[in-house]
């Protein structure tokens, strides 16, 4: 009965001991990062998820004079665009444009059809940064 209850004691300090050690995981986590804005196409992802990011990604978009980069959405996730250069419109189905010029900021809520186009005469450049939105 002794040695049953000895083993019973160390099966369960051996588990409780692996329980709370942190799994090694396969992939490393996020790690800090720096990046050149450079970007010779006209959108160049900078974070792409996991494993760079938990959840976020990000992108450098450079649109010549009158172009878009075409309805979509992100689905559930939000949206913010930090305008760099030129400037540009943000069209939102079933809303009025909403104009903006660099330096400048646009958001774009979750579940939201959207684009961007260039009004100007010149390159508009913006990061784009979309995330998860948290279900009110």
């Amino acid at each position: 009965m002794l040695r049953i209850a000895a083993i019973v004691f160390a099966r369960t300090w051996f588990l409780l001991l692996f329980a709370v050690l942190p799994l090694s995981p396969q992939t490393p986590g996020p790690q800090p990062l720096t990046l050149p804005l450079q970007c010779p196409q006209g959108d160049c992802p900078l974070l792409r998820g996991a494993p760079q990011t938990t959840g976020m990604r990000s992108g450098f978009v450079r649109l010549k004079p009158g172009e878009t980069v075409g309805w979509h959405t992100t689905g559930q996730n939000e949206e913010s665009l930090v305008i760099l250069r030129g400037q540009g419109e943000a069209l939102i189905e079933g809303q009025p444009k909403r104009a903006f010029t660099a330096p400048g900021f646009a958001y774009v809520p979750p579940a939201t059809r959207h684009n961007i186009a260039n009004t100007g005469r010149d390159l508009l450049e913006y990061v784009y940064v979309v995330a998860p939105a948290k279900t009110p």
